[in-house]
C-alpha cells in the first residue's frame, strides 16, 4: 500500500498549492514537507493553523492507508487539533503515526515539527475510515 498511497497523495491538487511532498513512508508512519511561503501564512508571519492541520490530518490519512488492504481508500471521520505555538520557521513537518488499525477504523496521531524535529508546534488526534475502492 506504499505505492498505492504515495500514488493517491500525488493526486491531491491542495497538497501541490501548499506544495507540500511526502519526505518519508513506511507502514504506519508518514511524513510531509512543507516550505513556508507568503501564501501559508496568516498576519503574523507564522504558518496559520489552517495549512498545520491539514497537513496533520493528511498525514494521518495515508499513515492509515499504509495499514490497510490492497484496494482501499481512506477518509477522516474526525480529528483534534491542540496548537502549542507558533509555528515560527522556515519548514514544517508533518508527521503522521497510526496508533491502532482495526478492521475498519484506524486511530492515528499527529505533530508538527520544525525541519529538525526538534520543536512541535502542533498535535492532531484522529481517526480515519478504510473505504473498499476495489474487490
Amino acid at each position: 500500500m506504499i505505492e498505492e498511497a504515495k500514488r493517491s497523495f500525488n493526486k491531491q491538487g491542495f497538497m501541490k498549492t501548499l506544495g507540500a511532498k511526502i519526505s518519508h513512508i513506511e507502514p504506519g508512519l508518514l511524513k510531509i514537507r512543507c516550505d513556508k511561503h507568503e501564501g501559508l501564512t496568516q498576519q503574523h508571519n507564522f504558518f496559520h493553523a489552517g495549512v498545520l492541520t491539514s497537513l496533520m490530518d493528511v498525514a494521518c490519512g495515508y499513515a492509515a492507508l499504509t495499514t490497510m488492504p490492497e484496494g482501499s481508500d481512506v477518509l477522516s471521520v474526525e480529528f483534534k487539533t491542540n496548537l502549542l505555538r507558533p509555528a515560527i520557521t522556515d519548514v514544517i513537518i508533518a508527521t503522521g503515526t497510526v496508533i491502532k488499525t482495526g478492521k475498519t477504523l484506524v486511530f492515528c496521531e499527529a505533530k508538527i515539527t520544525d525541519e529538525k524535529e526538534e520543536i512541535i508546534f502542533a498535535t492532531l488526534q484522529g481517526t480515519m475510515i478504510c473505504l473498499k475502492t476495489k474487490n
